[in-house]
């Protein structure tokens, strides 16, 4: 009988070291967080084809979990405070009973278009783009809103991308060229220009400079504050208590001032450096999990 090849044999016992099953049990709980896997939906294999080069600035943000969830989370808080882009959650979504199956959707989205086929990249922002024609509606003072509206795309579209880099920066590559930062911003304005956003920022500049003109347009409001809640207080499933525990504190720490003051957040003080270090050890053991 022949023997078994040698890569199979080194294959084997390479899946019994404990090292090797913990891995592969941390990346099956965080897909499992990021996937609807009862329903057999499956992780985005990353494409050589896609919109973006491998190793290149959006890629590499884009593939932080922990880096990207505290973005995420800093991000809706922020968007919140837009009168448009929060009248349009308040009528055309689910968000009271679903608030992770929404999270989960915008992490497929970016996962999608980041990392998937271009084919499939298109296809996504497609299916964005119709969904988005029959959001409108009128805030309570009359005034329209459409979540087609370019500029309103375009507030949604700087506050996930300076979240999501500026999260990069601080707990995963604080020496990240400007340069690079600059590319992370044109590689995303991409995206953000096929849904229709505009302006939209191309450099680190701009994109602080587009935060700035929008500040006059935000509000504060019951239904903001309400919102900012029960993203701080979710529990998505496969997600231990701490770890959201973690990602909001370290969110709402990242907020401006104005902003945590508009939803009722407080600094979270003392309590930023034990989330601080778990965020930074969590985001190495994933990064490690993921071999990246």
């Amino acid at each position: 009988m022949q023997s078994p090849p040698i890569v199979a044999i080194m294959t084997a016992m390479e899946i019994t070291r404990p090292s090797e099953l913990l891995r592969q049990t941390l990346v099956g709980r965080v897909r499992a967080v990021f996937n609807d896997t009862e329903n057999g939906e499956q992780p985005v294999p990353p494409s050589d084809e896609a919109l973006f080069e491998r190793d290149s600035p959006i890629r590499l943000v884009h593939a932080d979990a922990v880096s990207m969830m505290i973005g995420g989370i800093r991000s809706l808080l922020l968007q919140m405070l837009h009168p448009h882009a929060l009248q349009g959650v308040l009528d055309h979504s689910n968000f009271r009973e679903d608030m992770h199956g929404r999270l989960r959707r915008t992490a497929k989205f970016i996962a999608i278009t980041t990392f998937g086929h271009h084919d499939e990249a298109e296809k996504m922002i497609s299916r964005v783009n119709r969904i988005h024609e029959q959001v409108h509606g009128s805030l309570p003072d009359g005034t329209r809103y459409s979540a087609r509206d370019p500029e309103t795309l375009a507030w949604v579209h700087a506050a996930e991308a300076t979240s999501f880099l500026e999260a990069y920066l601080r707990y995963v590559r604080p020496s990240m060229p400007l340069a690079e930062q600059d590319r992370y911003y044109a590689q995303f304005a991409i995206i953000a220009r096929k849904l229709g956003a505009d302006p939209v920022p191309q450099t680190r500049v701009e994109a602080e400079q587009l935060m700035r003109h929008f500040r006059t347009q935000l509000r504060s409001s019951a239904e903001a504050k309400e919102i900012a809640r029960l993203v701080l207080t979710q529990k998505p499933d496969n997600a231990p208590p701490a770890i959201q525990k973690i990602l909001g504190t370290t969110a709402v720490q990242m907020l401006q001032p104005f902003a945590r003051n508009m939803l009722d957040l407080r600094h979270p003080g003392l309590a930023y450096v034990p989330a601080r270090i778990g965020a930074k050890t969590i985001g190495k053991t994933l990064r490690w999990a993921f071999q990246q």
